[in-house]
């Protein structure tokens, strides 16, 4: 279990490679014999988590590992991982194209979270919904969201993905037009610095130099992205590096 936080924490603090290894290490010592059933779902949680936010991984390899984790929670009779392996599906699923199944489970997923008064992850939850009906063009229902995320964040101080959080309040504001798109951006970089969270950082500069550049402030946004970019030192083939990438180029 402990090296499967530890890559989550090395994603987050920008060492992906690093975070990839660990995470592969704490599969394979979860999957050895003679373990419980409940360290391989363990495990299998905190890295689908982790595959997501890293963006490697197609949607569809990510749904064969959400499956597999409500598979050994049903046999096993662990319903939280039933509950967020199923949440999982869901994003999967929505990413896939499959809408409204995918939805479905993903709301089904928070209402039996929110019923228990089981809160853990939940933020990071909301905030996938928030990015499904950013898909489907519906910002507000998204925004509805996040503001429910926002609040369990103040509430249970689980604030891992506000970083993000903050990011998606922007996306969706921005497809709306509103101003207040820079803001939210600026927040989540703010957010992200303060938990020395490189990565989340690199995602919040990205979005926030995308926007600096639409709006004619090229030079802003290139002394805001290149220096945060040229920090990482590895896995240049992950999407979000590769995005930043692109923008950096652009710019120069």
């Amino acid at each position: 279990m402990t090296l499967t936080y530890l890559s989550c924490t090395l994603l987050n603090l920008g060492y992906i490679e690093q975070a990839c290894l660990r995470r592969d290490e704490a599969l394979n010592e979860a999957r050895r014999d003679g373990l419980p059933p409940y360290a391989l779902a363990f495990a299998l949680s905190l890295s689908l988590t982790l595959d997501g936010f890293e963006g490697v991984k197609s949607a569809k390899a990510m749904l064969r590992t959400a499956e597999e984790i409500v598979a050994i929670s049903k046999e096993h009779g662990f319903p939280q991982y039933i509950v967020g392996g199923n949440i999982q599906r869901g994003w999967c699923l929505c990413a896939m194209g499959q809408r409204a199944e995918g939805l479905s489970l993903l709301l089904e997923g928070i209402e039996i979270k929110r019923a228990a008064g089981f809160n853990l992850h939940a933020p990071a939850f909301l905030t996938e919904i928030a990015e499904v009906y950013e898909m489907a063009g519906e910002p507000r229902e998204g925004l509805n969201r996040l503001a429910e995320a926002a609040k369990l964040v103040e509430m249970t101080q689980e604030r891992w993905a506000e970083a993000e959080m903050h990011r998606r309040r922007g996306t969706l504001l921005l497809s709306m037009h509103e101003q207040a798109a820079a803001e939210e951006n600026h927040r989540a970089l703010s957010v992200a610095r303060q938990q020395s969270g490189k990565f989340l950082e690199l995602r919040a500069a990205t979005s926030l130099a995308r926007l600096w550049c639409d709006q004619g402030k090229r030079t802003e946004a290139q002394d805001l992205l290149a220096p945060i970019y040229g920090w990482f030192t590895e896995r240049f083939d992950t999407p979000v590096l590769k995005e930043a990438k692109a923008l950096v180029d652009e710019l120069a």
